[in-house]
């Protein structure tokens, strides 16, 4: 069966993951997390460019089988350019590759509060951020919703549900 993919993606404190939760409880599915996070945070020192590569590859491996993404490697590729001024052309490929695939992205404004944590690096950069976001799905022509204000959780549930495949 070819399921469409809804990916959360956005900047950081967006409230992709408590998006990300909340949907996976309302179509009772599972979500796919971010591996960044565990990756990072089993790391004992900073992480660098070159571990980006592992994480889009364990990230790839790990959103096979999953309807509902928290991110995919857009958000890496973003993060990559971004901090790096470069992306690894693996990841350039891969993002690439996804093209064809059935894909609907719920893009989250900042327009919440921020909630540092130790992984969040631009508390002040997420509107610019959130720009690049949205130029790169239309630069690769995903279709995309843009999950904003008070109905976050309504809104994205009205939008996706005839993309949701219950099984």
């Amino acid at each position: 069966m070819n399921l469409h993919k809804i990916i959360i993606t956005g900047p950081e404190s967006s409230g992709k993951t408590t998006l990300c939760e909340q949907l996976s409880n309302h179509f009772n599915i599972p979500f796919t997390k971010e591996f960044a996070r565990s990756y990072i945070d089993n790391l004992d020192r900073s992480y660098i460019l070159g571990d980006l590569l592992s994480i889009a590859k364990e990230q790839l491996k790990s959103e096979l089988n999953s309807q509902l993404l928290d991110t995919d490697l857009i958000t890496i590729k973003i993060w990559s350019e971004y901090k790096y001024g470069r992306c690894n052309k693996w990841i350039l490929d891969q993002i690439e590759k996804q093209k064809i695939e059935k894909r609907f992205y719920l893009i989250c404004k900042p327009d919440l509060t921020w909630q540092p944590d130790k992984q969040r690096e631009n508390p002040n950069d997420r509107d610019s951020l959130f720009e690049i976001y949205k130029q790169e799905l239309d630069d690769l022509e995903h279709n995309y919703f843009i999950v904003e204000g008070e109905n976050r959780i309504e809104n994205s549930i009205l939008k996706i549900s005839p993309l949701i495949s219950i099984i």
